[in-house]
């Protein structure tokens, strides 16, 4: 099956608005913007989930792009990779996090390292979370509204990181410098 990237000209007539939005936000149209376009759904979803995560959740904007990263990593999705090491860069993630978490391991601060290590666990397991595991979160100062901020960033990604993985979504220009691939 074939995904084309649509433009606000090509895209269905329900897509059309929020991908105008979209680019009044951003400057351009990122190419999943244009993937998820085929489905006026799937594109409204994801920039709701985004913006409510952005507006109401509890996470720091920089946990946020941490558990962002963590779960592209997991589940290997190259564009989102790229497109959130540049964005944690904005939120003043700093440099050496954004590169551990690009090469898999956990940053060096203690609470994001636990944020991060149960961000991928989340994933990985698909939410089948021990006890102990989620103590251990607990234990690193985190709470049951930072749980759930985290399993709604999941859903987020999940969307995102499946659409690139369907569509093989090429990355946008202002992503590439951060290109990424995961290494063995």
């Amino acid at each position: 099956m074939s995904y084309s990237i649509h433009t606000i000209e090509s895209a269905p007539a329900a897509s059309k608005p929020v991908l105008t939005d979209i680019e009044k936000a951003f400057g351009f149209i990122p190419n999943l913007s244009g993937v998820l376009a085929h489905s006026p759904l799937a594109l409204t979803a994801y920039q709701a989930i985004s913006g409510l995560i952005q507006e109401k959740a509890a996470l720091t904007t920089v946990e946020q792009q941490l558990v962002m990263l963590a779960v592209s990593y997991e589940n290997e999705c190259t564009y989102c990779m790229a497109a959130h090491s540049l964005l944690a860069g904005m939120a003043k993630v700093p440099d050496a996090a954004i590169e551990a978490l690009r090469k898999g391991a956990l940053p060096e601060e203690p609470k994001w390292a636990a944020l991060v290590r149960f961000a991928r666990t989340m994933t990985a397991k698909r939410g089948w979370i021990s006890e102990e595991e989620q103590q251990a979160f607990a234990a690193a100062g985190y709470n049951p509204t930072h749980t759930l901020d985290v399993v709604a960033i999941i859903a987020l990604k999940t969307i995102s990181n499946y659409v690139n993985h369907l569509a093989h979504t090429p990355l946008d220009p202002a992503f590439a410098r951060q290109a990424w691939t995961k290494s063995a």
